[in-house]
């Protein structure tokens, strides 16, 4: 096995842990508690992340604009990447779906992201990132049990600065991507990135075992905590 082989599959095995370490590790500790404490707080960290993005002169309005049309939306309020050779990033995050018919929001449902590379990198960073599904194949792309964007679903960056909400118009991907790191706002790929569900957090949560279908489509499910969160992103929606 070359060097560039072994170097790829332990790239893989770093994503695989990462995103299964983190959808499945709180079924390996027996503190419900903890995981119903974990979700609200995402919940409350979700809200304050998408009101900062929603207000920002550069990307609020076109982010805006997408989400008035959009079918659903998922808000990490902290996506980690650490890298000294081997790169991994990865976090937890809310999805809430819109029923155009009821002309509500529904949810959270609770998710992970991950990925992982290879190169000359070190050092890490955390960023804020906010996923806007604007198709129903967008939607369902982001509720599989373990999906990679991309490859059912096409995603893009989305634009910011001068002219960008007019840009919005154009764009025909399933699901665009805003991001903030640093203090520094911008559109991100996340072209290859592994979407998983945290069936812990969304049995704390809704004191049930429930998926994201159950959740988001069949609405069989709801937590009068998360209200703040769904007005939050009626709000910005405008819807």
């Amino acid at each position: 096995m070359t060097s560039r082989t072994r170097h790829t599959y332990l790239g893989k095995a770093v994503l695989i842990l990462l995103v299964v370490g983190v959808a499945w590790g709180g079924a390996l500790r027996p503190a419900a508690a903890d995981d119903a404490q974990e979700a609200a707080q995402l919940v409350e960290k979700a809200r304050l992340t998408l009101e900062s993005f929603a207000a920002d002169k550069d990307m609020g309005p076109p982010m805006k604009a997408l989400l008035k049309k959009s079918h659903g939306v998922v808000v990490y309020p902290s996506v980690l990447r650490g890298a000294f050779i081997f790169g991994a990033s990865g976090g937890s995050g809310v999805c809430l779906a819109y029923d155009a018919k009821a002309k509500q929001w529904d949810g959270p449902a609770f998710l992970t992201i991950g990925e992982a590379s290879f190169g000359l990198q070190a050092g890490g960073d955390a960023s804020e990132m906010v996923l806007v599904a604007l198709s129903e194949r967008g939607v369902s792309a982001l509720l599989a049990t373990s999906g990679k964007l991309g490859a059912n679903a096409s995603v893009a960056a989305g634009p910011v600065g001068a002219g960008a909400e007019a840009a919005t118009q154009n764009l025909s991907a399933d699901i665009v991507a805003y991001s903030r790191a640093k203090g520094l706002y911008g559109g991100v790929s996340v072209e290859g990135a592994v979407v998983a569900t945290r069936d812990a957090l969304n049995k704390a949560y809704y004191k049930k075992a429930v998926s994201p279908t159950d959740i988001l489509i069949k609405r069989a499910v709801s937590n009068k905590a998360a209200a703040p969160l769904v007005q939050a992103v009626a709000k910005a929606a405008g819807k």
